[in-house]
């Protein structure tokens, strides 16, 4: 189990390693990690995603991210995957959560960039 979000709030499964993972068919949010210093137990975050069913997502090395993982990580074999399943959860929520991952982390791999920060005026 790894510990992600703000204030480690998500209890993923994982992380494994990703060229000999087979996902799972059932919807739920991951994070591509590799290690930047093999010898460390410490993982950066290279891609968050989310899928209705992950077997449908291209994984482990057919998504169309994939090639980005694996140049970022120096290759297919340091490349670890960790799940979150939320059970009952809609699309919704896994989209919130993916979001707010991508905030914290800003993977290298994800296009999307979202601003973690609070405005004053947002504040009632």
């Amino acid at each position: 189990m790894i510990r992600l979000g703000s204030l480690a709030g998500y209890a993923f499964s994982g992380p494994r390693l990703l060229a000999g993972w087979a996902p799972p068919a059932e919807p739920g949010v991951y994070a591509i990690l590799y290690k930047p210093e093999p010898e460390r137990e410490r993982y950066a975050v290279v891609y968050v995603g989310h899928a209705d069913d992950l077997t449908a997502e291209g994984l482990p090395l057919r998504h169309p991210r994939a090639h980005c993982w694996t140049q970022r990580a120096g290759g297919k074999w340091r490349l670890h995957v960790a799940t979150l399943s939320i059970p009952g959860g809609t699309r919704g929520h896994r989209e919130m959560v993916a979001e707010e991952l991508i905030s914290m982390y800003t993977p290298h791999c994800n296009a999307e960039r979202y601003d973690g920060s609070w405005r004053e005026e947002w504040i009632l």
